[in-house]
């Protein structure tokens, strides 16, 4: 396993993470077998593991308390993040006692804004002085953000005065790219990492849905990703995938999560409902692609258009 900084932090970390919503009623994921993909990653090397409070109100953060305490606090790098309602200065720093009680620690690797507040309009000033408190008490060790564009990127810098953010999380994945316009360059130009969720795009770069065979069951079925025109135009994507997939002896996903690999400053956190999925995540890191490989891939990514207002949508039950 190749490691990173997070930013200009000394918190050190695995090249792919490991993401714990599904441990939520949005995913249905079953506890022990979530416990299990966490075991199994931090076998290949993975120290990576991001959750919130908000996945299932706190239940995610539970799980990985109990995963730590099987596994051992010291071998994970914990990133947690702040629901986005709850950033007044007094509400988050009882909602960051909150998760450490949750998770069974005494200090946060990472703590991360979920989001800025667009319906309370919570002044940023506010959220980043309360961030910055609790680094300087040694309560978080890194300050974070998540679906930050680069205006509230700067904004937040400002309100910082002893520290500095360390990591974007955002989406980001070959069907999803819109963060290379500007969040990717100015990550880089002022060395923020970017931890890149829905690297699967929920699972449709897999390979394994087709027009009339989507996901059924969780919040998928409301996706306009599945949506028949949409599925359509993402198979031909993923065909091109899998193919690249079979000269490298992997899967189509494996693929899509070494090419964000390649990017510097990037690093994706797929989820993992079970032991076999994060194997099959973090063994990405194995693979090499060539330069025709990237330029193959980036030219059948280009050429998928999502319409997010689709004519059919995807099966509702």
């Amino acid at each position: 396993m190749e490691y990173t900084t997070l930013g200009g932090s000394d918190v050190r970390v695995s090249r792919i993470g490991i993401g714990l919503w599904q441990a939520s009623e949005a995913w249905k994921g079953d506890d022990e077998e979530i416990i299990g993909a966490v075991e199994r990653a931090q076998g290949l090397g993975v120290n990576l593991v991001d959750t919130a409070e908000e996945y299932g109100n706190g239940h995610s953060e539970s799980v990985l308390g109990e995963a730590l305490k099987r596994l051992g606090r010291d071998n994970f790098v914990i990133a947690t993040k702040v629901y986005g309602a709850h950033l007044r200065y007094d509400e988050l720093q009882r909602a960051a006692l909150a998760s450490m009680k949750r998770l069974g620690v005494s200090e946060i690797d990472l703590y991360q804004v979920h989001w800025p507040d667009p319906w309370e309009q919570i002044p940023l000033k506010e959220t980043m002085k309360a961030l910055e408190r609790l680094y300087l008490e040694g309560k978080i060790r890194a300050i974070g953000v998540s679906n930050f564009a680069v205006r509230d990127l700067e904004e937040a810098r400002s309100h910082l005065s002893r520290t500095d953010i360390v990591s974007n999380q955002v989406k980001y994945n070959l069907l999803q790219r819109n963060i290379e316009e500007e969040v990717l360059p100015y990550a880089k130009k002022n060395h923020i990492s970017i931890l890149a969720y829905s690297p699967l795009a929920q699972g449709a770069l897999t390979g394994k849905y087709k027009r009339g065979a989507v996901p059924r069951g969780d919040f998928r079925a409301r996706s306009p990703l599945f949506a028949p025109a949409n599925i359509a135009q993402i198979s031909r994507l993923t065909g091109v995938l899998s193919s690249v997939g079979r000269k490298h002896g992997c899967s189509a996903s494996q693929v899509a999560l070494n090419w964000l690999e390649t990017i510097p400053g990037v690093i994706p956190i797929p989820g993992a409902k079970n032991a076999a999925q994060a194997f099959e995540n973090a063994s990405s890191m194995e693979i090499e692609l060539s330069r025709r490989d990237l330029s193959l891939i980036e030219r059948a990514s280009r050429q998928v258009r999502i319409d997010y207002l689709p004519d059919q949508w995807p099966h509702r039950s």
